[in-house]
């Protein structure tokens, strides 16, 4: 990558590729800082997911091959305080 390309990188900007909602109620997703095509690849219950997105103002981006699994995950429940 030259300068060019560095001038582009943006710490500030996260990303979030969503790979598969389980039915065992946990989220499989890819988070990238910066350049959508660097991630590393996460599992979260639904609403920690939920929270992790709204913590991290992520930029939601098309799966990989526009994968039908990429549904948007449920709702997180409220919690039982």
């Amino acid at each position: 990558m030259g300068q060019q390309g560095q001038a582009d990188f943006d710490p500030s900007v996260c990303f979030v590729r969503l790979r598969k909602v389980r039915s065992d109620g946990y989220v499989e997703f890819d988070f990238a800082i910066g350049e959508p095509d660097l991630s590393v690849e996460l599992v979260l219950p639904a609403a920690a997911y939920h929270e992790f997105c709204r913590t991290n103002r992520v930029t939601h981006i098309t799966p990989i091959g526009g994968l039908a699994a990429a549904a948007e995950p449920p709702p997180a429940s409220p919690s039982s305080a």
